[in-house]
């Protein structure tokens, strides 16, 4: 069938089949302007993830706004005139920027004791920096030690102030995120009417536009605020922080490794092409073959709406290795029978390459795709995508390599073979001798490799911070860490505490005998005349679990700011000479304080409605002893202990909590999925080869590199997340492509002669050359992601160059090594 597909179509009218196919995919490439990046926080969340959905309801309840940290270090004194000047020139521009709600710096943030005043008088005018006769010693003091400012609004040096940038919620996102999700999971549980698919459909298309929309406003937002600090870097340093400023500088960094770094990396195949090959056509079809692999699998990105993200964001220098390695396969094999028949026709031999070819790399292929599959295991959606990106994404490139290389080769004309200088080095020479003259070296070395494989594997952390994807050298890096380091921390985490109703209110009857107790009749009068209930909900109970809680996570090294309710309690109780705030006290406060401080100093904290608490920190993402599973699970722990069970449950959330669930979840299933792929590899092994033998020498070889991988992850303390723990599947894929093309070569070489060593050196010094040019090119390309300013995409190239070697060193070494020792071949009759 393959016979009649080549003669009768493909060889017989290559120009039309090239042109029909060539067209149709740059017609297709218009798609290509669709192709979107999402860096959002989103694309790191679980899918089903319960506490996704209650972090949404806290945001809700608690009133939380996106905010972005501007770390304002001035030349002069943090209180100097020239200092408050800037300050309040640039807090009036942000102001004016139609996403920016508000602005809270030092100079608006109301101040409380300078000098200490009657609570009355606190509430009735507000002082502030600017406010006449004000004593800035008193000022400084008051910030470097006030609850409410200390090592949040200014740092211990008092060098370094935050501005805190509170934007614009969007209601419509989370309503049309909400009117979507219900459809979804509905659509698991039962089938959807006619009219809610429609549904469906519409809501979906409007968030995505929405959404898109949003993106474009916060990049916009973005910029403007990092254009208004320039009109202002002559008086100071900025260092500009927050979740929504690290997802738009991810989405920078991804664009620009994907054109500088991916136009860098053609290049230099183009020059090892070159070098290797010596001839131009052994440059040009490669390329081109290349780069409508990559066109058409964009485009269908494009096409069908999937996006790329951090983790899928080096789908196309995945896609240019298998792409390069099933091309230079095809080109090794051409040279090989151009040397043996060189008076065939160029008909004949292409005709030859491509039949000859076509079973190992289909079934390369298709192992291959088995590796990736077990990336669809898992509950991430963009590390899903990416599994389908790759898997459809090699099938693209294996249809095209065997038809735009057959037909390209046929419309150029019949050169000589490539001659080929002797040179006094030849890996492939070199491993054959390796092989031929050892004993027992390899497999003292494979123990070797094992030992320090398993013992690093075993050091293996899943572990990351938002902090650690940046270089040290690059601006953003800088202004993280000072952020982090000296200003309260980095991902924010929320513990929320849900009182029990047995605890909810007392009786305001026993709240106004105390207070008749204290104070006289004329407080109970004015108790009764209260119609509000939510003064009798602060209780003595609730402020001694506020404030047990509160300094719980205070003494925690991994955190930095914590604010809550406490915060407010420690404030008051030094406006209360020193004494503790009672639950009389707070009713009182309570009923006096205006709406518009209830919203700053209370609903972020407490929910009198839902019974619940909130304690807001923020994680010190620098601290190189974090253990984000570890912590979270010593946080809860730890406060059940603090918290009586009957009187309240403690809970979790906030991106701190999703992505460390998308961290372990993702680890999981991939320690999970391992082991059901190797044993779907082995399955295709054994349908291919047709020997238990065969099968379990090629398993063995190919699991060796995946455990190199690990142990020198573990050893380089290199943490498993989502970009690093896909290396199994890309490990898995590259092995696998070698051990086939190599066993079937040597199958077919000891059918001639049936003499393991001969058989040994001529599979080496021939299938050996295409794995080894695969290795090179492909080593040598990638080693210019280490130049990347995103430490993910570094690890990458730096982890698919450990594995191209140690795949390729593994099928030139020990698979002949273990075909030599255990001769699973049968002999055949040489005729």
């Amino acid at each position: 069938m393959l016979h009649n597909f080549y003669q009768k179509l493909i060889l017989k009218y290559p120009l039309s089949v090239f042109i029909i196919l060539i067209t149709s995919i740059l017609i297709f490439g218009t798609n290509v302007s669709k192709l979107e990046i999402d860096a959002s926080a989103e694309t790191l969340l679980l899918n089903d993830d319960k506490d996704l959905a209650f972090s949404r309801t806290v945001a809700k309840r608690f009133h939380s706004n996106d905010v972005l940290i501007l770390a304002y270090k001035p030349k002069h004194d943090l209180l100097s005139p020239e200092s408050l000047q800037t300050l309040t020139h640039l807090s009036e521009d942000l102001e004016k920027l139609p996403s920016v709600k508000s602005v809270d710096s030092l100079i608006n943030v109301p101040l409380f004791f300078s000098p200490i005043r009657e609570m009355d008088d606190l509430l009735n005018k507000t002082r502030t920096v600017k406010s006449p006769n004000i004593d800035l010693s008193l000022v400084k003091q008051e910030l470097l030690t006030s609850p409410l400012y200390k090592d949040r609004l200014v740092n211990k040096d008092f060098t370094i102030s935050s501005i805190f940038i509170n934007l614009y919620q969007d209601p419509e996102y989370f309503t049309l995120l909400e009117k979507r999700n219900f459809l979804l999971d509905k659509q698991k549980i039962t089938s959807l009417t006619k009219e809610e698919k429609q549904t469906l459909r519409d809501v979906t298309i409007v968030f995505k536009k929405h959404r898109d929309e949003q993106r474009i406003l916060e990049n916009t937002n973005i910029k403007e605020i990092r254009s208004l600090i320039t009109k202002y870097q002559n008086d100071a340093t900025f260092f500009l922080g927050g979740v929504q400023m690290i997802s738009n500088d991810i989405v920078g960094f991804v664009k620009s490794d994907l054109l500088i770094y991916g136009s860098i990396l053609i290049l230099l195949l183009i020059l090892v092409l070159g070098i290797v090959f010596k001839k131009p056509r052994w440059v040009i079809i490669p390329i081109l073959i290349c780069a409508l692999s990559v066109i058409a699998i964009t485009s269908s990105l494009g096409f069908f709406g999937w996006e790329i993200t951090v983790i899928s964001s080096n789908f196309i220098a995945l896609q240019l290795i298998i792409t390069i390695s099933i091309v230079l396969h095809l080109i090794v094999r051409y040279e090989e029978l151009l040397t043996l028949y060189p008076r065939a026709s160029s008909k004949r031999l292409i005709l030859l390459t491509m039949l000859t070819k076509a079973t190992p790399t289909f079934f390369a292929i298709l192992t291959t795709i088995a590796g990736f599959s077990s990336l669809l295991f898992s509950k991430i959606h963009p590390v899903i995508n990416l599994g389908w990106m790759m898997s459809v994404g090699i099938t693209m490139s294996l249809i095209i390599s065997f038809i735009v290389f057959p037909s390209v080769l046929m419309l150029l004309k019949k050169t000589a073979p490539v001659k080929r200088k002797k040179s006094s080095f030849s890996l492939p020479s070199l491993t054959s001798k390796i092989v031929l003259h050892d004993k027992k070296g390899i497999f003292t070395i494979t123990f070797f490799v094992i030992v320090f494989s398993v013992t690093g594997a075993a050091q293996l952390i899943v572990e990351n911070s938002f902090i650690n994807y940046f270089k040290k050298d690059t601006d953003i890096y800088k202004g993280m860490k000072i952020i982090d380091q000296e200003l309260g921390g980095t991902t924010p985490l929320d513990i929320i505490v849900t009182l029990s109703d047995e605890n909810n209110t007392v009786s305001p009857i026993s709240i106004a005998e105390e207070a008749t107790e204290a104070e006289g009749d004329s407080f109970e009068d004015e108790f009764n005349s209260v119609e509000d209930p939510d003064l009798y909900w602060f209780t003595d109970e609730k402020i001694a679990i506020i404030n047990n809680v509160h300094d719980y996570l205070t003494y925690m090294s991994q955190i930095g700011e914590v604010q809550s309710f406490a915060t407010l309690l420690n404030t008051g109780k030094i406006l209360n000479h020193n004494k503790d705030l009672d639950s009389i006290d707070l009713a009182l406060i309570y009923k006096k304080l205006p709406q518009k401080y209830r919203e700053i100093i209370l609903l972020p904290y407490v929910n009198i409605e839902h019974n619940q608490l909130r304690f807001s920190t923020r994680i010190v993402d620098s601290n190189e002893a974090l253990r984000r599973d570890a912590l979270l699970k010593r946080i809860k722990g730890d406060l059940t202990h603090i918290i009586d069970p009957d009187v309240g449950t403690v809970q979790l959330t906030n991106l701190m909590v999703l992505y460390n669930n998308m961290l372990q979840s993702l680890f999981h299933s991939q320690i999970t999925m391992i082991g059901l792929v190797l044993l779907i590899v082995f399955f295709m092994f054994f349908v291919l080869f047709r020997s238990l033998k065969l099968t379990l020498i090629a398993l063995t070889v190919n699991i060796i590199p995946i455990a190199m991988v690990f142990g020198f992850m573990g050893w380089l303390n290199i943490p498993l997340d989502i970009m690093t723990i896909t290396i199994a599947a890309i490990a898995l894929g590259i092995g696998v492509d070698d051990t086939i093309h190599y066993i079937h070569r040597f199958k077919v070489e000891f059918a001639k002669d049936n003499f393991y060593y001969f058989t040994m050196h001529r599979t080496n010094t021939s299938i050996g050359n295409a794995m080894y040019y695969t290795s090179l090119t492909v080593i040598i390309g990638f080693s210019i992601l280490t130049l990347s300013n995103l430490i993910p995409t570094i690890y990458f190239g730096i982890l698919t160059m450990l594995v191209m070697a140690a795949a390729l060193i593994s099928n030139l070494i020990l698979l002949p090594k273990l075909l030599l020792l255990f001769k699973p071949l049968t002999k055949t009759i040489i005729r």
